[in-house]
């Protein structure tokens, strides 16, 4: 870990992203997965005396810019190259110096929707970096390892990464993520970190994707709280209690929060001290560091518990092999109005709106103070919209005098586990009011709203939000979707958008 920012501090790139979501793309509820291995304890083991040789044969010490950083650099790839993953060599310039990320990718899975893992590879130039971070990096090389003994198939693409220079600020991870085209970082479902687990006096830290534990501002973009859940699931699975930890923005997961990237992780402790009630909870010494050795020359091989290392190997491995493996739900139906599939305008002819109707179409972008109608849509280039041309001013065409509705085609469901996501938004001028709204409402045997937004006296920018919600209570029956939206607040400027509605089992 850095020197950059003290724990507890927070990072300036850490920024609260406010979407309602339920599940993290790609990793449905309800999926089922391969059975995680149990790595060995002393291959993570050897990896670390390999690191701890390499530092000793190079100036005790494997920081960037240095040979030992090279050398460690060259053993992970060797490693990864005869397991069969397809690795680069990442280079890049800090200080005057030259220094290298190792992406290693493992054949197959869904190219677009990819789980990401690393650790930062680098020490700090006083010491060989066992714990810091040679434990994150033995750990995800042995579980990359372990894919490739296995032979894994997993349905998501797998990609583990060493970055470079974390401890001069995160500059290797940083180059990754700013280097990457954004169609690329899109690609990137979910980041895992791992930095520091085997300290010595060892806590339990899980990264707080939601801020579940109320103590900071913890949540990451949405998702990480879905990471969060699966790693805590396994210690839970082990008896082992966790505590969150923020994402203070010390270790490489910032530069991929920083784009909306969701992100997870665990952390054993690093220069804080371990308090009473910590030490009640986990066992070792109240009133001492986490590691004592914590960016010095003694954080050596000595430096490490082995209880700690292989819980959190192991806890790497589960939830590598949970979320990639998933087999993700089948879609019922679904509808990203690409083509025309029968949705209705003002189905129950009640609708009181006088313009900005709802359509499908390719929306064009209005402003006022910020983005009203959004140009853009989630994907493709179609969307439901209210009114879609721009005209000659924002309000030519958003919705006015009232209520705009439209209602999807009959939907057959399933039995069994039901969950309907859609992406949406809700834009309007500070002339508005809680009178004003976007309503999305399931009608089958009783009616249910399933996402209400209301307005305000306060600017609200269009900016597409997702949700999941469960559809368990309409199981079996034939469903139609509706959605209306609210200009009720005079000369108010309101305008909505939806895309990308899917049902699945």
């Amino acid at each position: 870990m850095p020197l950059t920012w003290r724990k507890g501090m927070r990072s300036p790139i850490v920024a609260a992203i406010a979407i309602l979501s339920l599940t993290m793309a790609g990793l449905p509820a309800q999926a089922t997965a391969a059975a995680a291995p149990d790595l060995s304890l002393a291959n993570v083991k050897a990896h670390l005396s390999q690191l701890q040789s390499i530092a000793t044969a190079n100036g005790g010490n494997r920081a960037h810019g240095r040979s030992g950083y090279l050398a460690s650099a060259n053993y992970v790839m060797g490693q990864l190259d005869a397991a069969g993953f397809s690795t680069v060599l990442q280079s890049f310039t800090y200080n005057g110096a030259t220094g290298y990320n190792v992406i290693a990718d493992w054949p197959g899975g869904d190219p677009n929707d990819i789980l990401m893992t690393g650790a930062h590879l680098d020490s700090v130039t006083a010491g060989p970096g066992i714990n810091d971070n040679g434990s994150g990096s033995a750990s995800i090389l042995e579980t990359a390892l372990e894919v490739a003994r296995q032979s894994l198939q997993p349905a998501k693409h797998l990609r583990f990464a060493w970055w470079g220079a974390e401890e001069l600020g995160l500059r290797g991870s940083q180059f990754y993520v700013s280097n990457l085209p954004v169609a690329e970082r899109a690609k990137i479902k979910g980041y895992l970190n791992f930095d520091m687990v085997g300290s010595p006096n060892a806590g339990y830290f899980v990264y707080d994707g939601d801020n579940s534990d109320g103590t900071g501002s913890g949540p990451g973009p949405a998702g990480s709280a879905a990471l969060e859940r699966t790693i805590q699931d396994y210690f839970t699975s082990i008896s082992v209690p966790t505590r969150g930890t923020d994402f203070d923005g010390r270790s490489d997961y910032g530069p991929f929060i920083a784009v909306g990237i969701p992100a997870g992780g665990t952390f054993t402790g690093a220069e804080g001290i371990k308090s009473a009630a910590q030490a009640t909870l986990w066992g070792g010494t109240a009133g001492q560091a986490f590691d004592v050795c914590y960016h010095r020359a003694c954080d050596t091989t000595a430096n490490i518990s082995d209880t700690a290392l292989d819980r959190n190997a192991d806890a790497i491995a589960y939830t590598v092999w949970t979320i990639a493996t998933a087999v993700p739900p089948a879609v019922v139906w679904q509808d990203t109005f690409e083509t025309a599939t029968g949705w209705t305008v003002n189905p129950n002819g009640t609708d009181t709106a006088t313009l900005g109707q709802w359509e499908r179409g390719d929306p064009e972008a209005t402003t006022s103070s910020g983005a009203k109608q959004l140009g853009t849509t989630v994907s493709g280039v179609n969307d439901l919209v209210t009114g879609r041309p721009a005209g000659t001013s924002a309000g030519a065409f958003d919705v006015d005098g009232g209520i705009s509705s439209i209602q999807s085609p009959p939907i057959t469901l399933p039995t069994g586990t039901l969950n309907l996501s859609l992406s949406w938004y809700l834009a309007h001028g500070s002339n508005a009011s809680s009178a004003d709204y976007l309503r999305v409402r399931v009608v089958g045997s009783t009616t249910a709203t399933v996402l209400q937004q209301l307005g305000a006296v306060s600017d609200r920018d269009g900016a597409w939000a997702a949700t999941t919600v469960g559809l368990n209570a309409f199981a079996g029956q034939t469903v139609r979707i509706l959605i209306d939206v609210a200009d009720a607040s005079g000369a108010s400027l309101v305008e909505a958008g939806v895309d990308d509605v899917k049902i699945t089992r």
